[in-house]
């Protein structure tokens, strides 16, 4: 039987072992990989090409909001991520899922109902938490913006998440091993396709889609 890598990634060492109780409960065997912060996840995701599934908190040391989703998404794209956060709310959620996130799983979830996500979301489906009513983005602008968003190309995104760190042209060429004029090209797609003048609105607009989990 495929033994099954599950890449668990949150900064807090009693949740992260509620996640492992959860995983260590359902059949067949599973490897599982911890990362206590943002580069660490990243680091393990490219570590274990073939994992079966990662599970995300929010709100991890390293990367703000859903940057680290849309990092991860763009570098990592067969990879499923189910994102785990206390922040739980309808927008939070629908946000997530939008941004390519393949399941949502509450902080306040029980054991039974984590498993049942994560089993759902290797199944090949959306988990999502039964409250949740899928709606349509409040926000116009933001739901602009997401369309955006996912005009980019896996290494616009990546560039995009990169700027939002307050990383220079430079330092984004020796990340990616790419020539800075090659970022300089990229840097110009986005703020054609964001519809922006300039870096700093880049990065401003980013913002705006996690502004809901701090309101």
């Amino acid at each position: 039987m495929h033994e099954q890598t599950i890449i668990i990634a949150d900064d807090h060492p009693l949740f992260r072992d509620a996640l492992r109780q959860a995983v260590i409960g359902m059949e067949g065997r599973q490897a599982i990989v911890e990362a206590g912060d943002f580069a660490a996840a990243r680091k393990a995701a490219g570590a274990h090409a073939d994992a079966d599934l990662m599970l995300l908190d929010l709100a991890m040391p390293g990367v703000s909001g859903f940057s680290g989703l849309m990092a991860l998404r763009s570098e990592f794209v067969s990879l499923p991520i189910i994102i785990v956060s206390a922040t739980d709310d309808a927008t939070t959620i629908r946000r997530a899922l939008e941004l390519g996130a393949s399941g949502f799983i509450s902080k306040s979830s029980g054991i039974e109902d984590i498993r049942r996500s994560i089993q759902t979301v290797l199944a090949g489906d959306i988990a999502t938490p039964d409250s949740y009513r899928d709606g349509q983005e409040q926000d116009p602008d933001v739901a602009d913006l997401i369309h955006r968003l996912h005009t980019l190309t896996p290494q616009q995104s990546r560039v995009l998440t990169m700027l939002a760190e307050g990383l220079l042209n430079k330092q984004i060429a020796y990340e990616l091993g790419v020539s800075e004029a090659t970022i300089k090209a990229h840097v110009s797609a986005i703020l054609l396709k964001l519809d922006v003048d300039s870096r700093t609105q880049a990065v401003i607009q980013l913002g705006k889609i996690n502004m809901a989990m701090v309101a």
